[in-house]
């Protein structure tokens, strides 16, 4: 299997989960707006780590399992963690309530 084979099978389970959670609990725009700031954070973060990481030959990639396309000289399928992890962790917050737990701990304060 490729990286990106492998990559696009968690995003896409992030994503499912993902519009689950938008479709049962209806977040906000606040929510959306956060969510894809953490996610413009992240992919600049991956994208600069990454391609240092690389430059200080800390590991390499089979060429052949990759896509091509880079990002400085990190590989395109190198953002997919990011994406899946800024997908998955907001809806499973949201799906297992905890929105509602910190606006309750709010109330009784």
């Amino acid at each position: 299997m490729t990286y990106l084979g492998l990559a696009l099978v968690f995003v896409a389970g992030a994503a499912a989960l993902a519009v689950v959670a938008a479709v049962a609990r209806r977040p906000g725009r606040r929510w959306w707006a956060a969510t894809a700031a953490v996610a413009a954070a992240l992919l600049v973060l991956t994208a600069v780590f990454d391609s240092l990481m690389i430059l200080a030959d800390l590991f390499r990639y089979d060429e052949a399992a990759l896509a091509g396309a880079r990002i400085w000289l990190a590989p395109v399928e190198d953002l997919a963690w990011p994406v899946a992890a800024v997908l998955l962790l907001p809806a499973l917050w949201e799906l297992l309530g905890g929105h509602e737990d910190v606006a309750d701990e709010r109330t009784q304060r």
